[in-house]
């Protein structure tokens, strides 16, 4: 469960150029980001000259709307405790929330073990969600060349499309297709000069969607969707420029995403039983997941489960049900794990009967 004293952080990812720190920018100026610490790679890259400092040191700045500007030391780990440190005993402003800027090049997923496993780290805080900036001219290439870019977008929960007062209609209509398709649960937001709505980017509540019965349903609907579209399309792999059934050759190799309706409760061991073995198995390959789960011993109330390859967040049981529909929703983002072998490990290790595994919604 998670503690209420635990300070919520939101990671920021995105490829280079995809106007993550013009986002950034816009950001830091908005009278939302009081209380907030935004922890990024180099001062440099941000224009805070602009942003009126009240006081600032090495590596800290505490800007006039009240947000803490810091830039990583030499580990996140060690940044988190510093921050902590600083904030009981007074240094800097209490804050209530933590933004984290990875590199443009960077695998968000280091990030996310260092938040979900590190003791001291988890002690104190716990992921809100990630955010991934794409940029609407160039993401169509960026995507077919880069698999960073890929994996960045596999594990976000809201996508940020800029860019797209200067992109081609078609070319944007072929990105939200293909990012739909590696990650059919993410929300989309299109952001024009580097303007957001800050909850857009701060509010995500992912990892804590006990307090937040709206956006459990938003994502039953899109597990639904994504359900639907597998069925009818196939496992979703499409990331090349043309968007065919074919898999690009600079595809990561073989990023996919699928999602399953299981029309059964399970039992809570039985569960943990198939997280265990289907991280020790296919762990490396398995980019993101998220499941709502009818729980057996606990019918009333369900069970939500977050993963990043191996690590998987301490799971959530929320106080009911947020709509009528009580099945179990399962939803992958993989490299090149078939679905079918998802379903025999249910099968063999989750004692799912094979009938009660729907690849569409009813």
């Amino acid at each position: 469960m998670i503690a209420a004293d635990q300070i919520p952080v939101t990671v920021l990812t995105g490829f280079l150029g995809s106007g993550k720190t013009t986002v950034l920018n816009h950001l830091l100026r908005q009278p939302e980001l009081g209380g907030v610490v935004a922890i990024i790679n180099e001062f440099g890259e941000v224009a805070l000259d602009h942003l009126l400092v009240e006081s600032s040191e090495d590596r800290l700045a505490v800007l006039n709307n009240g947000c803490i500007c810091c830039s990583v030391r030499e580990d996140l780990i060690e940044t988190l405790a510093d921050l902590a440190s600083r904030r009981a005993d007074g240094t800097i402003p209490p804050f209530h929330r933590v933004l984290v800027e990875t590199t443009g090049l960077a695998d968000p997923v280091p990030v996310l073990h260092t938040l979900m496993t590190a003791p001291d780290v988890v002690a104190r805080y716990r992921i809100d969600g990630v955010v991934a900036t794409v940029d609407a001219v160039n993401g169509t290439h960026t995507l077919a060349a880069h698999g960073e870019a890929i994996r960045q977008i596999a594990v976000a929960d809201r996508l940020l499309v800029t860019k797209t007062d200067l992109a081609a209609e078609d070319a944007l209509a072929r990105l939200e297709v293909q990012l739909a398709a590696i990650n059919p649960v993410a929300t989309r937001t299109k952001v024009r000069n580097g303007i957001v709505d800050p909850a857009k980017v701060l509010d995500a509540g992912l990892f804590d969607p006990g307090a937040r019965s709206a956006d459990v349903v938003r994502w039953f609907d899109l597990a639904s969707q994504a359900a639907n579209a597998s069925h009818d399309h196939g496992d979703h792999h499409c990331v090349s420029e043309a968007c065919g059934h074919h898999s690009h050759h600079a595809h990561d190799a073989g990023v996919s995403s699928y999602s399953l309706i299981i029309d059964e409760p399970i039992q809570r061991e039985a569960i943990a039983r198939w997280l265990d073995y289907v991280a020790a198995l296919k762990g490396e390959d398995l980019l993101r997941f998220k499941a709502i789960v009818h729980v057996a011993e606990q019918p009333d109330a369900p069970m939500v489960v977050h993963g990043v390859q191996h690590v998987f967040h301490p799971p959530i049981t929320l106080v009911d049900w947020p709509s009528a529909d009580r099945r179990s929703r399962l939803v992958f983002i993989v490299r090149g794990i078939p679905r079918q072998i998802i379903e025999n490990t249910l099968c063999k290790f989750a004692a799912v009967s094979r009938a009660a595994i729907q690849r569409s919604a009813a």
